[in-house]
């Protein structure tokens, strides 16, 4: 039996893996997460990589996908919020402007003795309406964005905020399945939908 291994315990990225066919189990990644670029684009495929590395060393496994998604406004990195005044300070950023949503993801596929590494970033441009001072205080009582980059999840409550996007919504959601389904495909010739 093939076996393919989430790195992650989102339970997002569990139902977009879901949503399109892929059986898997999750191992979650126990390493610090360390970034080493001020570059978004680079730090999410770094932190991917790093995910997909670290469980991939503990578990026998065909295939291990890892990813990390992050929110950048105005080059600068926004992870998860610290407490709820973090998440009001990243709620007043985003508000009323758009920003970015990169997911980095990182697959390590084994054949016999051949490993084959596939990693890469996907970026999608999201456009918030302009917020209240209520309307953010509100929001990040709600407790959705304390488990979220920017703080905030496009698929829950903030979906009121969002006038609209340009890309992937799955990768904001945060993992851009359509792609890493195709990479996969292409690079290393596997479908993973019948491993």
């Amino acid at each position: 039996m093939k076996k393919i291994i989430l790195a992650s315990g989102s339970p997002r990225r569990r139902e977009l893996l879901t949503q399109i066919g892929i059986s898997f189990e999750v191992v979650k990644a126990e390493g610090e997460e360390k970034i080493t670029t001020d570059d978004p684009e680079e730090a999410v495929k770094e932190l991917a990589m790093q995910k997909a590395q670290e469980v991939a060393g503990r578990v026998d496994a065909d295939v291990v996908i890892g990813a990390d998604t992050v929110v950048a406004v105005d080059g600068e990195i926004m992870g998860k919020p610290k407490d709820p005044e973090d998440a009001v300070r990243m709620i007043h950023r985003i508000q009323g402007r758009d920003h970015e949503v990169l997911t980095g993801v990182a697959v390590i596929l084994k054949k016999g003795e051949v490993e084959t590494t596939i990693n890469f970033a996907e970026t999608t441009r999201v456009h918030v309406f302009p917020m209240t001072e209520e309307e953010i205080q509100a929001y990040v009582a709600s407790k959705e964005p304390m488990d979220k980059a920017g703080a905030y999840g496009i698929q829950g409550l903030f979906a009121a905020y969002v006038s609209g996007i340009e890309g992937d919504y799955n990768n904001v959601v945060g993992l851009p399945v359509g792609r890493l389904y195709q990479e996969v495909k292409a690079i290393a010739d596997v479908d993973l939908r019948t491993l």
